[in-house]
């Protein structure tokens, strides 16, 4: 084996030229498509993060899973009844406290209750429809990022006066609100009260931002004209992706519609994982454009090489022999354009994580990237592939040649 190797190491290097626009090659492949997974994954990464501190992990309404059956169809099970209305049943889920405190004893995550009402805010003769949330503020912050959101006051300051509102920051430049002016709000539900600014914040998302006041709870249950209805309770798991079948649980413990934030969002997570496909396409186009120059590379040295050919297998060599020369010559130049890979690759990365942005929607960002051993492993390994392969069927042809053939001069 030793032998082989020599041999292998001998052409390699006596071809330096060639050697070294093949392994350049190679190095270019990986450390692009090294690149290339860094800046889609960070972003892709960056994307759901702030999809998901924006929203809670799981939502659980007081909206039945399933109808409520009509008395009559539990009595007859074969009778049929159309257009008739349901009986009154009371808003908001039966119990919160100690729904939230039975869900609390397995739950690894936060909770809080929220009240969600709608209502016309009024203000310098100016109408607008907003949604108006109940929040604790003791636990909102371990629940959602508002607390980081605010730009003006905190989540305290609701406690500073009576029926205190934080508004949306495009909402209060809107109707050219600031902080202490009063504002009317106006349910469907018939209550009216004014509402003293206590504070302004920021999502990011401009639906939120333009369309949505926090309260206190019990401002919220005014509005709503229900003492002590809590109609939603939020909950952020430990683990974002285990927020699925927790979710599936709570519903079946609760009889509640529970939401994950998965099942919110199922078209923008199906439009990450066709860009995923197109990413690890990308890449592999990449690396497989390396791979046709450790091809040409190792069929010159073979074809170069041919007088060589006749004198090892004239010396005893086996085929198989012949055969593993040409295959570890191509394996060698795919290891060491890997690994010259993975610094450029790293360069590429840190380069690019150093790179600023403006949009039109926020200030100079950072470009997100995600520094991960998997995209090391990945083109490192399609890279070794793809020089075997490469270099398999140069080498086939080699040792087919038969010696007396290449000294007559046949080839």
């Amino acid at each position: 084996m030793r032998l082989v190797l020599t041999i292998a190491w001998t052409h390699v290097r006596r071809r330096a030229r060639q050697t070294l626009v093949a392994i350049a090659g190679v190095t270019t492949g990986v450390g692009f498509s090294i690149m290339m997974a860094a800046m889609m994954e960070g972003s892709q990464d960056d994307f759901i993060k702030t999809l998901v501190d924006a929203l809670p992990h799981i939502s659980v309404t007081d909206e039945l899973r399933e109808p409520t059956r009509q008395p009559a169809n539990i009595i007859f099970q074969a009778a049929e009844f159309h257009g008739l209305t349901p009986e009154a049943r009371r808003p908001g889920i039966k119990n919160p406290m100690a729904t939230i405190a039975s869900l609390q004893s397995w739950v690894a995550g936060a909770l809080t209750p929220s009240v969600q009402s709608k209502a016309v805010l009024r203000f310098a003769g100016r109408n607008l429809t907003i949604s108006v949330i109940g929040i604790d503020p003791r636990t909102e912050g371990e629940v959602s990022n508002l607390a980081t959101h605010m730009r003006q006051g905190t989540l305290a300051s609701l406690y500073r006066s009576s029926n205190a509102i934080l508004l949306g920051d495009r909402l209060a430049d809107k109707i050219g609100a600031r902080v202490n002016s009063s504002i009317t709000l106006a349910s469907a539900e018939g209550a009216i009260m004014s509402a003293n600014v206590v504070g302004t914040f920021h999502s990011g998302f401009r639906a939120t931002d333009e369309t949505t006041g926090y309260v206190l709870l019990k401002t919220a249950q005014i509005l709503e004209r229900q003492t002590g209805v809590v109609n939603e309770i939020r909950i952020r798991t430990r683990d974002p992706m285990e927020a699925r079948l927790i979710s599936e649980r709570i519903g079946e413990q609760t009889g509640y519609k529970s939401v994950s934030w998965q099942e919110a969002q199922e078209d923008l997570l199906a439009a990450i994982t066709l860009r995923n496909v197109l990413m690890y396409t990308i890449v592999g186009a990449i690396l497989l454009v390396a791979s046709f120059g450790t091809y040409n590379i190792i069929s010159t040295i073979t074809h170069e090489k041919t007088r060589d050919i006749a004198i090892l297998k004239s010396l005893g060599f086996k085929t198989a022999t012949i055969r593993s020369i040409f295959i570890i010559e191509a394996i060698l130049i795919g290891l060491v354009g890997a690994m010259l890979g993975w610094v450029f690759g790293y360069l590429l990365t840190r380069g690019l994580a150093t790179l600023e942005f403006k949009t039109p929607f926020s200030d100079y960002n950072h470009l997100p990237v995600l520094y991960s051993a998997k995209h090391y492993l990945l083109a490192t390994g399609v890279a070794l592939l793809s020089s075997l392969i490469a270099g398999y069927f140069p080498a086939r042809a080699a040792a087919r040649l038969h010696p007396v053939d290449i000294i007559r001069g046949a080839t």
